[in-house]
């Protein structure tokens, strides 16, 4: 059967594509062999500028000549060294046959040894896989995240000053505004985008075990650990962890996949919350003509966006949980665990790309319900009672919270009327009983 998006097994390559195929640049098979193609192209060069004597300095032109191989890598490239990959059954060293074949075409056939010299394929892996963790991160998630900010900031202002009844435990409370709950979120989502963006994206480059060991037997005067540094730090523009196994350790990745789990969570919170708004009438949702939200019931409009989001929200958040928790555990000086877990790295920012998608177009559609909001408003007087026994505590009344408490505590309807009827009974001079009375359930929403 031909492969199509109908045929996919993962909704990601199927019927989210869409939503996904950007990822394909950072995530596929032909990315990874591409992104090692270039890492290899980079440190021949870095090794060519350094004091090896039997590798001559390269030319401006011939450096930009290699690189091209990396930036003009195509499908049939990748073909290619999938056939090697047939033969030596290791996908990076097929890297490094397809490169010295490159070098045949380009004269240097006397300096392809220098290809992958002194490198385990771990140097390649844990330096390519970072570089395309960090481009994918900085050119497609945190821009399509703070897309989402900016909505909520722009709804945030237009929504600034309608007031809203809270719910804590589900039940009435003392009154807010929607503009402000909106900013909850906008605040939370910054400060974790914040921590994301001061998680270096550490590298592992250092020959087999970590210590150089064949690089410095062959030219003890250079100092390795410099150019490495030199190399991943500068160049590649990672951070080169200092001491390692055959493997990086893998804790700074780790710590990004908790990072984005924290920021999921809070757009779980946030798809909830509408959800239920939805549900209580305080949002409508735009009407797209032909869509029908029920097979059965055609008056129904979902707010399937934000259970679409939640949905997907989840998954990421599983698979950035086992990421975190497996890939800083390998034993001794390595075991291939890690390498088939890390092929999966892109599948939890697909899922969660597909979020926030799903939570943009849900935004879009949001239609707000003023009359809902202020007929909850007005059929649940009793939430000024916070502000009025916080007046006659000011004024020294007795027992402010239990005559409240006695007025509002009960199963009878708390309206306007019984408020007044209250103050006018209380033992308050006429300008604090007009204070009181002018709290309302839309004036009394704080600062």
């Amino acid at each position: 059967m031909k492969f199509s998006p109908l045929t996919a097994i993962s909704p990601i390559d199927g019927r989210y594509h869409k939503s996904t195929a950007i990822l394909s640049n950072y995530f596929s098979e032909f990315a990874l062999i591409r992104f090692r193609v270039y890492i290899e192209l980079e440190y021949f060069i870095a090794l060519s500028d350094s004091d090896i004597p039997q590798l001559p300095k390269l030319s401006t032109e011939l450096k930009n000549e290699l690189l091209k191989i990396a930036s003009e890598f195509t499908e049939k490239d990748a073909e290619e060294i999938k056939e090697i990959e047939k033969t030596t059954n290791h996908d990076v060293k097929a890297v490094e046959y397809f490169i010295k074949n490159k070098f045949d075409l380009l004269d240097l056939q006397e300096h392809k040894e220098f290809i992958h010299f002194g490198l385990t394929s771990q140097d390649i892996n844990n330096t390519a896989i970072p570089f395309s963790w960090k481009k994918a991160l900085t050119e497609v998630y945190l821009p399509e995240l703070n897309l989402i900010v900016n909505k909520l900031q722009e709804l945030a202002s237009k929504w600034k000053d309608i007031a809203l009844l809270a719910r804590t435990h589900g039940q009435p409370a003392s009154p807010t505004r929607l503009g402000k709950e909106i900013l909850v979120f906008c605040e939370r989502l910054e400060n974790q985008i914040k921590q994301v963006n001061h998680i270096p994206f550490s590298a592992k480059f250092g020959g087999a075990t970590g210590n150089f060991n064949a690089h410095h037997l062959a030219y003890p005067a250079i100092d390795w650990a410099e150019f490495g540094n030199d190399f991943v730090n500068e160049q590649l523009e990672l951070s080169r962890s200092q001491y390692t196994t055959q493997i990086e350790h893998y804790d700074n990745f780790a710590a990004h996949c908790d990072a984005m789990k924290r920021i999921n969570n809070i757009l779980i919170d946030f798809s909830r919350d509408i959800w239920t708004y939805v549900s209580m009438d305080y949002f409508k949702q735009e009407i797209v003509a032909g869509q029908i939200g029920s097979s059965a019931m055609p008056h129904k409009v979902n707010p399937i966006d934000f259970e679409n989001a939640e949905g997907n929200l989840g998954i990421a958040n599983a698979l950035f949980e086992h990421l975190a928790a497996k890939l800083p555990i390998s034993r001794l000086q390595r075991d291939l665990t890690d390498s088939t877990v890390l092929r999966n790295v892109g599948v939890p920012v697909a899922h969660t790309m597909i979020a926030l998608k799903s939570l943009m177009r849900g935004l879009n559609k949001l239609i707000i319900n003023e009359t809902a909001i202020r007929a909850d408003l007005e059929n649940n007087w009793a939430v000024v009672a916070e502000g009025i026994q916080t007046i006659l505590r000011r004024e020294g009344y007795p027992k402010p919270y239990e005559a409240l408490k006695d007025l509002t505590r009960t199963n009878t309807k708390v309206n306007e009327q019984v408020i007044a009827n209250f103050v006018d009974n209380l033992n308050v001079s006429d300008s604090i009983k007009e204070e009181i009375k002018s709290i309302t359930p839309w004036n009394y929403t704080g600062i």
